[in-house]
């Protein structure tokens, strides 16, 4: 397996198990709720714990990772997200618990921009870099389905406490297997070409617009999947039905973040992104109006475009970030996502608690319309900024 490859599949893993390890919290928090009388202010404590700290390291991980190395750390940081998991597994009260995912989110940290700079600089020369995130990407979504459900069928069987034990054995084993596929390269081959910017200043511009697009892309997504139930449950749905919309909204979601990497490395990101914002402006707004049926039809669609802006917006982070920058503007772009996906519930609860979820959505909906000239920027920052092979 060359070093294309072995990266690659490498990073892939790497985002599966930690996304799966981040996203089977849902599935948990009830459990750790009945288990220890926590109240809903408790629960809301574990689990920004774990996000806050993955988001707010993420700078953090990225620096560390010029002085202790970026494959170190990724390897690291995974078996430190498995390790608290075991830690977990032992909880007792509330205070153990705290500190485990306190510890799970610090070695998440380093997945995201680590990763996606990995994968970035090992096909930077041969080509395919869009591509490439856009399989790296589509790995993350796999794992928050397979995880997740996998504990649930665990759970059918077994203790919660057996369940986490057995996610802090899949961290260390997934620590062990990027140790092996990434320990024997004592570093990554540079690329052929020495590019350096046509304007000095342009990348800086590009990239925050960038982070903007993102950032409302993501907040827009988070902030509807915190309504959907119940525009569901207002049309009839029970708990199941819910479940299946979920379901079909976030396979449509995988396929999109696989789909639009690639169309956005067929045509410019601008397209792309106008295409994908737009369908998503238009179908958030007829969940509001179609019956049940009809909305559970067009879940995996919407889910597609929902999801899919996010490859096309990662694969242009090292076009506008020079080689020695990558981590860092992939730092800054998750914390940025994580950071806008997060607060967005908070913002748009309380503007659907005053004017109603109908007002909620539409102004989500309207709010994602701010993505299209932020994607113009972009592109015009793109083509500003075109490397001269030296």
């Amino acid at each position: 397996m060359n070093i294309r490859r072995r990266s690659l599949f490498a990073a892939s893993m790497a985002h599966a198990v930690h996304d799966g390890l981040t996203d089977v919290i849902y599935v948990l928090l009830p459990l750790w709720q009945a288990q220890f009388a926590l109240s809903f202010a408790q629960v809301g404590l574990l689990r920004g714990a774990y996000a806050g700290m993955m988001a707010g390291l993420q700078l953090l991980a990225s620096r560390a990772a010029k002085r202790w190395g970026r494959e170190r750390l990724l390897v690291g940081g995974t078996a430190l997200a498995g390790l608290a998991y075991l830690v977990a597994g032992q909880a007792s009260g509330l205070a153990v618990l705290l500190l485990a995912l306190l510890l799970g989110g610090l070695g998440a940290s380093t997945q995201h921009p680590l990763a996606s700079s990995l994968v970035t600089d090992t096909h930077e020369a041969g080509g395919g870099v869009k591509e490439a995130l856009a399989q790296y990407n589509f790995a993350g979504d796999i794992g928050k389905m397979l995880v997740p459900a996998g504990v649930g069928l665990l759970l059918l069987v077994t203790s919660w406490q057996t369940s986490v034990t057995v996610l802090g054995l899949l961290g260390l084993a997934a620590a062990g297997v990027l140790w092996w596929l990434l320990a024997p390269q004592p570093s990554l081959p540079s690329s052929p070409r020495k590019t350096v910017p046509a304007r000095g200043n342009d990348s800086g511009s590009g990239l925050a617009a960038l982070l903007l697009t993102g950032t409302l892309d993501s907040a827009v997504r988070m902030g509807f999947l915190t309504f959907l139930p119940f525009l569901l449950q207002g049309k009839g749905a029970g708990s199941a039905g819910i479940g299946l919309a979920l379901m079909l909204l976030f396979v449509g979601g995988a396929f999109g973040k696989l789909v639009c990497g690639y169309l956005g490395a067929r045509i410019d990101m601008m397209r792309t992104v106008w295409f994908t914002e737009s369908a998503t402006a238009l179908l958030i707004l007829l969940m509001l109006f179609l019956p049940l049926a009809a909305m559970m039809a067009l879940l995996p669609l919407l889910g597609l475009v929902l999801n899919g802006t996010s490859s096309v917006l990662y694969g242009v982070v090292p076009e506008l970030a020079g080689a020695g920058r990558r981590d860092q503007a992939f730092a800054l772009f998750y914390t940025g996502t994580i950071g806008g996906g997060a607060l967005a519930p908070v913002v748009f609860g309380r503007l659907g608690d005053g004017a109603g979820i109908t007002a909620a959505v539409i102004g989500l909906a309207a709010l994602l319309l701010l993505t299209l000239p932020l994607s113009w920027w972009v592109e015009r920052q793109l083509h500003s900024y075109l490397p001269r092979t030296l």
